[in-house]
């Protein structure tokens, strides 16, 4: 009935078979970001949140929400992933604090780690805003994308730079 991968012969979502794909190496690295008053960067940086080390805590939240994105998005498979590396860094212009966080995310298997690691970006930013609202519920959480993925049947996507400019 359909050509689209996640719908059955009824035009009902499923879950895509990947039992005869070739397993190999996949990455995908995923950006996101948190834009921050001034106070809220000197007291993360100073260690003086009342809940506890925000950098921390939203570290584990990435991680962890990286090996459960399966739980969050339906039609995801569940992956036994290999490594979860989750990094930040404070860009400071013109009076903004943004704290930019990168997940990285590898596996070894049939289906790619795009969205655990935009999973994991996602959540360490909801992390970070958790920690710190009752300084200010006015943070912004930025734009989620993903920046490059390796492996799988598709090929390699890196984000053009012209795309990141435009960001």
């Amino acid at each position: 009935m359909s050509n689209f991968t996640h719908f059955n012969e009824q035009g009902r979502a499923k879950m895509v078979d990947i039992s005869e794909k070739k397993e190999t190496e996949r990455s995908a690295l995923a950006r996101s970001s948190v834009i921050v008053t001034e106070e809220i960067y000197h007291k993360i940086t100073g260690n003086e949140i009342e809940k506890g080390d925000v950098l921390a805590v939203a570290q584990v939240a990435g991680v962890m929400a990286a090996k459960k994105t399966s739980d969050w998005i339906p039609m995801c498979h569940p992956l036994q992933l290999k490594g979860i590396d989750i990094s930040f860094e404070w860009n400071i212009e013109n009076n903004t604090y943004e704290l930019q966080i990168d997940a990285f995310v590898k596996t070894k298997g049939s289906t790619g780690v795009e969205m655990e690691a935009l999973t994991a970006a996602s959540a360490t930013a909801l992390t970070i805003y958790d920690m710190c609202k009752a300084i200010d519920k006015g943070m912004v959480i930025g734009q989620t994308f993903l920046i490059e993925k390796k492996g799988g049947k598709s090929g390699d996507y890196y984000r053009s730079e012209k795309r990141n400019n435009n960001e």
